[in-house]
């Protein structure tokens, strides 16, 4: 076993987290090396599957531009709102039970805009996110739900603009190589044990580590371990290399496990899908307009409430409610006058949809659904819509439903205009919301609450911020915020052992 070069800091991963953990420990001053489990073509971790959202603290559209490049037209124009630091925390707190981390939390979503912004400066950019964050209202683009904005090019954007950035910054990324022990000695971690995809084993000697390769969810003896029954037969909406394998390199060096281990974000994803995500597909297996219409399992009934708030409050938890249906997985139906309103991931060609000018034919058309009890809880949930109450995409509008077991509370339009259409679901895990503690500065903890001298962490492996659910845009975004934290902690430790 040969030892290589040696370096201040190596960041385990290469995505989002990471790779602004890689920049901001070369802002402090350290030499970087990056390690990513994938081969380049499949790099960047769950970063290159997502939608790319971002959601941080802005009061005004001059806070708004620090981030977002706007036109005068769209200063003028577009109704961005503004989306307070408070209103972020009682979301966060929302969302979670009231269970984040508050030290954590704060930290992330005080620095929220800032971080966004010195990415920007390394040359990622952003684009504001009319399609999926925004209605017309009265002639004028009018956005909601606090999420305006995400990075350009999605995910697959996002994880091209960082691995330029290394490129022109000269930090080196070595694909196709997991780490897969920590060095440690004397009780400080001072490097790591790398694999090839050939099998090559060798050491690589640092001054501090930093771990940002992502959750679980890839792996599904561990879903099944950690999250329960039935959760290994899952599809998985992004890489096929998130494998834990962090999370057990830190237990190993005696880290504090932390946060929500049982729990995950999952979604409705296309019930035809492939196991794991599709690099070309992105997120839009996912569908996410179900506040417009109703949702019903195999024996015909709704299970959830669809319109209990907007869709950025409620879709990382609905996934899990549809697993838990009778053959795990369930049908939106919708009638052609919301056609409009539907998210562009409803129009692409890989997708399970029937159609049908009467509903009579369209519940004979659910495969796996009792048609009669549909075509009776169609019925019902007709009768009980508020039509007295005007409809309003653009705010929780009070348009919801009277004497329903579940009710919908807000969005609730009769189904009654043909062609209808329906489109099948099953659960997507996203990530794992368990991890292992972290300080205020991202450095690693133990079980004793003392830090693993050495050793840092960002992104999906941080343990303490989500439980149960998330609002959307923030995985990115607290991945960015203490993957800088981590880089900058990570170089000034190494800097303090010369």
């Amino acid at each position: 076993m040969k030892t290589v070069e040696k370096f201040d800091v190596v960041v385990v991963g290469a995505g989002n987290a990471a790779m602004c953990a890689a920049f901001a420990a070369q802002d402090g001053g350290a030499s970087v090396l990056v390690l990513e489990a994938a081969p380049e073509a499949e790099c960047g971790g769950n970063s290159a599957f997502t939608g790319g959202a971002t959601r941080f603290a802005f009061s005004n559209v001059e806070e708004l531009a620090e981030v977002l490049t706007l036109s005068d037209e769209e200063k003028r124009d577009v109704d961005f709102g503004q989306y307070t630091e408070e209103e972020f925390l009682e979301d966060m707190g929302r969302c979670t039970q009231y269970r984040c981390d508050p030290d954590l939390t704060e930290i992330f979503v005080r620095n929220s805009r800032q971080t966004l912004a010195w990415m920007k400066s390394k040359g990622i950019r952003f684009e504001a996110m009319y399609g999926r964050q925004a209605h017309k209202v009265n002639g004028k683009f009018k956005f909601f739900a606090g999420l305006v904005c995400a990075f350009w090019g999605a995910g697959a954007g996002l994880v091209k603009g960082l691995h330029e950035t290394a490129t022109r910054l000269k930090i080196p990324v070595r694909y196709e190589t997991s780490a897969i022990t920590l060095l440690r000695k004397k009780g400080c971690v001072c490097g790591v044990r790398a694999v090839t995809a050939n099998g090559e084993e060798y050491d690589i000697e640092a001054k501090a580590v930093v771990l940002a390769c992502g959750g679980f969810e890839s792996n599904a003896e561990m879903r099944a371990r950690y999250l329960g029954q039935n959760w290994d037969l899952v599809k998985v909406r992004g890489t096929r290399f998130n494998m834990g394998v962090g999370h057990r390199m830190a237990l190993d060096a005696g880290a504090m496990p932390f946060g929500h281990w049982s729990g995950a974000h999952a979604v409705g994803w296309d019930m035809n899908a492939p196991q794991y995500g599709e690099r070309e597909i992105g997120d839009l297996f996912q569908k996410h307009s179900y506040l417009f219409g109703i949702m019903v399992n195999a024996n015909g009934e709704r299970f959830v409430d669809e319109g209990a708030d907007f869709r950025n409050f409620t879709y990382a938890k609905y996934g899990v409610e549809v697993l838990k249906q009778p053959g795990m997985f369930a049908w939106q139906i919708f009638d052609s006058k919301i056609n409009h309103l539907l998210r562009e991931e409803y129009h692409i060609r890989k997708i399970t949809k029937v159609e049908a000018p009467t509903l009579e034919e369209l519940a004979q058309k659910l495969e796996g659904v009792d048609a009669e009890k549909c075509l009776a809880t169609i019925a019902e949930y007709n009768k009980a819509v508020r039509t007295d109450i005007p409809f309003n995409s653009v705010i929780k509008d009070g348009r919801g439903t009277t004497g329903l077991a579940v009710p919908k509370s807000n969005w609730a339009n009769l189904i009654d205009t043909p062609p209808y259409h329906a489109y099948a679901v099953t659960c997507g895990i996203t990530f794992t919301f368990g991890g292992i503690k972290i300080s205020n500065d991202a450095a690693v903890q133990n079980v004793s609450g003392t830090n693993i001298q050495g050793l840092f962490a960002a992104g999906e492996i941080v343990g303490g911020l989500f439980y149960f659910n998330y609002p959307s845009g923030t995985g990115l975004v607290s991945g960015a915020v203490y993957g800088r934290i981590a880089g900058t902690s990570a170089a000034a430790h190494a800097k303090s052992m010369t």
